[in-house]
């Protein structure tokens, strides 16, 4: 199983403002742990996410050295996309592709259509700059606006989508809402059709249904999870308290459970686990 740690996903809508220095040096802790990629910042606009605002300042100042871990950035258009591309530590950036319109203007202001054509220009920069484009489909399982929602749109965008040269999707349970069934059907359906593409899962969940999430994943073929210890942060859209990020604790013991060979130093994660509540309180 691959594991992509988001403390991106789990301070971004944390507050008051998180000190540079402390991030810097917890981001620094989880390198340690040994993760595949650590989403660790979005080059977004600092009045949309205050949070994020010293994004650049901490990439320059983190420590990959001997370390095989990626850094991945989130970015929301072609201007953050070109400061992300900047940094030659940064491997991976990942565009929110949302297959809802309501959220996807909500999002990224912008509508779907504009969002394609904008990743159009990002796939172009990944290209260019040797950079690796992740896009997560979010609202993949559904969504709370009423949206027109169905496995076969989420595959309809795929398809679309994979012809611009994306390495990796991600599927994006953003409210909590994903179905076993679902989950099951759209991995199924999708993993033995792009051998030549990645996909992974995103779930937000509540505290009493990760394991079934991660189950029908996992047994539909995905082995690549996004997690945040705690299970920190999620969707401030989720309007539900309990729905937050899949704990990264979560996805460690079922991984142990699966005996799949884990590449995570235990004691290096632990310290990292209480480095995080002490900045989260």
């Amino acid at each position: 199983m691959k594991f992509i740690e988001c403390p991106r996903d789990a301070w971004q809508g944390f507050h008051p403002f998180i000190p540079s220095e402390i991030k810097l040096d917890y981001l620094n802790q989880l390198i340690r742990v040994g993760f595949d990629t650590i989403d660790f910042g979005s080059f977004v606009s600092p009045k949309a996410i205050p949070q994020m605002q010293d994004t650049a300042w901490i990439a320059d100042r983190l420590d990959l050295s001997g370390s095989n871990t990626s850094l991945l950035a989130i970015v929301a258009n072609e201007r953050g996309a070109a400061d992300a591309c900047a940094f030659e530590q940064i491997g991976y950036l990942g565009y929110p592709f949302s297959i809802s319109e309501t959220f996807q203007m909500r999002n990224t202001q912008a509508t779907i259509a504009e969002s394609f054509d904008r990743l159009k220009r990002i796939a172009d920069l990944c290209t260019k700059h040797k950079k690796e484009l992740v896009i997560y489909i979010s609202m993949g399982f559904g969504n709370p606006y009423g949206d027109a929602w169905a496995p076969e749109i989420v595959m309809e965008w795929v398809e679309k989508l994979s012809k611009l040269g994306a390495s990796t999707f991600s599927l994006a349970d953003t409210v909590g809402v994903a179905q076993v069934n679902d989950i099951g059907w759209l991995f199924t359906a999708l993993i033995p059709y792009y051998p030549e593409l990645e996909f992974g899962a995103h779930f937000h969940t509540r505290p009493d249904d990760w394991r079934t999430k991660i189950q029908a994943a996992y047994d539909a073929g995905c082995r690549r999870f996004d997690g945040a210890l705690l299970g920190y942060g999620g969707c401030p859209m989720a309007q539900d308290d309990l729905v937050g990020n899949m704990p990264t604790e979560r996805l460690v013991d079922f991984a142990k459970e699966q005996k799949e060979l884990l590449c995570l130093d235990a004691n290096e994660l632990q310290k990292a686990r209480t480095m995080f509540q002490q900045i989260v309180g």
